[in-house]
């Protein structure tokens, strides 16, 4: 008997195929098409090791948008042939989950197909709806992935979270970007360009708008060949480029020259006590899609660096910063990095500590290292005593907290490798010390 034809329902799908937006018509559908996150997709990416194994856990995708979440779901799906339901955590209710819980049930008794329920923006959903699928996963009913571009831990119940594994998804490169945007211009039966020319300068245009979002970068390519066709060119330029994406658009290679050069004048600019400097470069840097972790990074050591001891309350500030990033992830995260920066920028400086440590590695690399001072040796072992280990060793709380006795080696009694500036709180702990290389000297 020959299998009847839904005409409509074909006719159907392929309008829907073909009136779809880029992004997700090029959709992938195998976790090897997926562009980006070699980190869970690689050869030995964990993802990928998990899925492989044929039995993966429920898990749960966290990540900015736009970086692959949906469809590394649908691929995983397509990898184990296990059928694909799909709940918004924004219209779905306690009654939606449970029976998609049925249908599983269902499936599994009557076709033994296993379930991938994926939920998207998970973190919307109330402690009941969580509290729902708790038995379903602990069970094996259905394989559970979520999707949230929040922090799981303190966005998902932490019972649901325990029995998940938890996936971080990375911005995208621009370089991942570009060959997306290669991948629509090249293919005629996806490209939104046919007929225009597209240089290699406009790709990485469009490419360094997507900030990262490859649903970003591949709308703009369609609304800015719109737009290029409406005023009836031949080529789309770059600034029809910007005129779709309503502002302009920051060229900002992360592995390139502007990567150096921005970083570099945001760090003299912190360093000249230039808050306002500093925050536009920040700026810079954050529009054209640099991780805000490596800035983080960068303010932490330029608390010692640079700050020092002429106000030790930088190092603070800056680590509680980088904290903030990794607890909130941007955009918010963004006022977390401006307070460090107008914090360090405007606090005293000094580079003592850098230039310690400095001179004291290379004292030790150019002569080796010198034993200790007898007095100040191990003592904790049988026989240490009778080294001469700990022999004269004044106790300081009990000899007035300060004492005149020597802690370099032999051969470098005389050496400074700190020396304090006049800024900040730093200029306290000059007269102190002052007075303690004093008091050593005069018993010597």
């Amino acid at each position: 008997m020959m299998e009847r034809v839904n005409l409509f329902s074909a006719a159907y799908d392929e309008d829907v195929r073909r009136t779809s937006p880029l992004a997700a018509r090029m959709r992938p559908t195998s976790l090897e098409a997926v562009v980006g996150q070699e980190h869970l997709l690689g050869e030995h990416g964990t993802l990928r090791i998990s899925v492989d194994s044929g039995a993966p856990s429920s898990m749960v995708l966290f990540g900015p948008p736009g970086t692959g979440k949906t469809t590394v779901a649908r691929a995983v799906a397509a990898r184990l042939d296990a059928a694909f339901e799909e709940l918004s955590a924004v219209s779905s209710g306690v009654a939606d989950v449970r029976k998609a819980l049925d249908q599983a049930r269902a499936r599994r008794e009557q076709a033994g197909r296993r379930t991938i329920l994926f939920i998207d923006e998970i973190h919307r959903f109330s402690k009941a709806q969580q509290d729902a699928l708790l038995h379903a996963v602990e069970d094996g009913l259905v394989t559970l992935i979520g999707a949230t571009t929040e922090n799981p831990y303190f966005e998902v119940i932490p019972a649901l979270v325990s029995r998940c594994e938890l996936y971080r998804f990375r911005p995208l490169e621009p370089h991942h970007l570009r060959e997306l945007v290669d991948r629509a211009l090249d293919d005629p039966e996806l490209s939104p360009a046919t007929g225009l020319r597209v240089d290699s300068e406009v790709r990485d245009v469009i490419a360094a708008a997507g900030l990262g979002d490859a649903r970003r970068s591949l709308t703009l390519l369609e609304r800015a060949a719109v737009h290029a066709r409406a005023a009836g060119r031949t080529q789309l330029d770059a600034a029809t480029v910007e005129e779709a994406a309503q502002r302009k658009v920051v060229l900002y290679d992360k592995d390139g020259d502007a990567h150096y050069d921005v970083i570099s004048a945001f760090i003299k600019s912190m360093r000249g006590s230039d808050p306002d400097a500093a925050l536009y470069y920040l700026a810079v840097m954050l529009v054209g899609g640099e991780d805000p972790v490596f800035i983080a990074r960068r303010l932490v050591i330029f608390a010692s660096e640079d700050v020092g001891n002429a106000d030790p309350r930088a190092l603070q500030v800056a680590v509680a910063a980088a904290q903030a990033v990794g607890l909130i992830g941007m955009p918010e995260a963004r006022i977390n990095l401006a307070q460090a920066v107008t914090y360090v920028s405007c606090a005293p400086k000094s580079n003592a500590s850098y230039v310690g440590i400095k001179e004291a590695m290379a004292e030790v690399e150019a002569a080796g290292a010198f034993a200790p001072p007898p007095s100040l040796r191990d003592t904790s072992y049988r026989g240490a005593r009778a080294l001469g280990h700990g022999e004269g060793y004044a106790y300081p709380h009990s000899n007035g907290v300060y004492t005149d006795q020597r802690h370099l080696p032999e051969g470098l009694e005389d050496r400074e490798f700190y020396r304090p500036t006049g800024e900040g709180v730093e200029a306290r702990l000059a007269t102190f010390l002052e007075r303690m290389r004093e008091l050593r000297r005069s018993s010597s």
